[in-house]
């Protein structure tokens, strides 16, 4: 600490960047309400402006934006959410499992109903049942819970550590979740240095304003499932396929989202265009990857299981719409075209497009090193939420990390710009405005045109993000 204070006196910039950035981490944690977007906009520029003032100090050592990145952590270590209520479901999940319920078997509706205790002989009580229901509102009580079985393994851990204290139990979900970036950051920068890329660029995921923001504060465990996902990623790099495959199916526990990416690796293992060689170690990945993915919900099967989770996950494509980008426009075109909003037509197409055009991307694109790997699960997730009907800021998480091993800067740029979503929330609640979604898909967009132009659809990554230069012990020669 000693040895930071010292060059802190010697960089006034970085000692303002720092102040600055503890001030309006409280402000974003503590005073802000998410229907003042002016606020929230400009507290997030302030932060980004001072992420990356420190980011790019050649004064400041690896273990210094270590301790900074701890600091801005700590600062909202007792938070209540304020721009998301997602934590009250996760609370929820959490306390009616350790009473002995399947979180799959019952809406939130029905567990505070008299169909829930007509079910039972001896119905048993939730604490702060009503506050929570309230908390996470109608929509969210409304559907069945689609977090998967190790999500849901969080939920109960901290529900079990902050015992029937809401605060507390949020407490222990913040500290599951510094836990993982930590992980993540031990990681990223053994990946980084066996890229032979400067390893500082991993801040650009945990100095990252929209990281700590999202994850640490909003209770979004997105940073679990990244955890595990990159964990894989590493070992399949170096060759240990058995656990890496039991690292990607933990992280499709945590969030199914990497399972769709599991086609990418389909080319890494087969790169040859004859399609020889690999198949045993391929094998062993994915069946590896889909035995643990598939044993966690053992845990969990029901009469009702597959029923209940597959419409909740339909929900997703068939019902909710939030920042979505192509879909708008096909749901303008449908509003043109027969009158109304096809939605739960187009619902049923568009997964069978994103997986069609995932298998097609891992049996024919170009996928024979690191480089290429991580250039091509950056693009597919991409296409994947380019398609969505529903994108929530935390999910941008997994784009921004896959591309810090890349090239790519569309989606640090998009880190930022997936903020103006929040203008949906004014004071006179919920009213999307879609000319903020085109400003941030346009400029995400733009940027990535740009990428393509600087390194062409095929490249894959060796210029640092903007990058940090100073400290010799993390830089080698820059070569995902």
């Amino acid at each position: 600490m000693n040895a930071l204070k010292t060059y802190l006196q010697g960089s006034p910039a970085a000692m303002l960047a720092i102040l600055f950035s503890l001030v309006a981490y409280y402000f974003m944690g503590y005073e802000l309400d998410r229907s003042d977007f002016g606020q929230l906009m400009g507290g997030v520029l302030i932060l980004f402006a001072a992420a990356g003032l420190l980011i790019n100090n050649p004064k400041l050592k690896f273990w210094h934006l270590v301790l900074i990145g701890l600091a801005f952590r700590l600062i909202l270590i007792v938070v209540t959410p304020n721009l998301s209520q997602d934590f009250y479901r996760f609370i929820w999940d959490g306390r009616i499992i350790l009473t002995g319920l399947n979180p799959y078997d019952f809406t939130v509706f029905e567990i505070l109903t008299e169909q829930y205790i007509s079910s039972f002989q001896d119905p048993v009580s939730i604490p702060d049942a009503q506050t929570l229901f309230n908390g996470m509102g109608d929509l969210n009580a409304s559907h069945y819970s689609n977090y998967p079985p190790l999500n849901q393994g969080f939920f109960v851990l901290a529900a079990w550590l902050g015992g029937n204290s809401i605060l507390g139990t949020a407490v222990a979900m913040r500290v599951l979740l510094i836990l993982a970036d930590l992980g993540i950051l031990w990681i990223g920068k053994k990946a980084l240095e066996y890229l032979k890329m400067d390893s500082k660029r991993i801040f650009w995921y945990f100095l990252n304003p929209y990281i700590i923001i999202e994850l640490t504060g909003n209770l979004h465990f997105e940073g679990s499932m990244l955890f595990f996902l990159l964990a894989g990623i590493y070992l399949v790099l170096r060759k240990h396929y058995v656990l890496a495959g039991c690292m990607i199916g933990l992280s499709i526990s945590v969030k199914l989202i990497p399972l769709m990416l599991l086609p990418l690796f389909f080319r890494y293992f087969i790169p040859k265009k004859t399609f020889q060689g690999g198949f045993k170690n391929l094998f062993e990945f994915y069946g590896f990857a889909l035995i643990v993915a598939a044993g966690s919900f053992l845990a969990f099967l029901s009469m009702d299981f597959l029923d209940n989770f597959s419409k909740s996950i339909g929900l997703w494509f068939q019902t909710f719409e939030f920042n979505a980008s192509v879909y708008y426009i096909i749901r303008w075109i449908g509003y043109q075209t027969v009158g109304w909003n096809i939605i739960a037509d187009v619902g049923k197409i568009l997964p069978l497009i994103i997986v069609s055009v995932l298998c097609l991307l891992g049996l024919f694109r170009k996928i024979s090193s690191p480089k290429d790997l991580f250039s091509g699960l950056l693009l597919a997730v991409s296409f994947y939420f380019l398609l969505s009907t529903t994108v929530h800021p935390w999910y941008v998480a997994t784009p921004l990390l896959l591309s810090i091993f890349t090239r790519y800067r569309f989606a640090l740029v998009w880190s930022l710009m997936i903020f103006l979503s929040y203008s949906a929330y004014g004071h006179k609640g919920f009213d999307e405005k879609l000319h903020m979604v085109a400003i941030e898909y346009l400029v995400v967009l733009a940027v990535f045109i740009w990428d393509l132009k600087r390194i062409g659809f095929r490249a894959s990554s060796s210029t640092p993000l903007p990058a940090p230069s100073n400290d010799a012990s993390g830089l080698e020669a820059d070569p995902s």
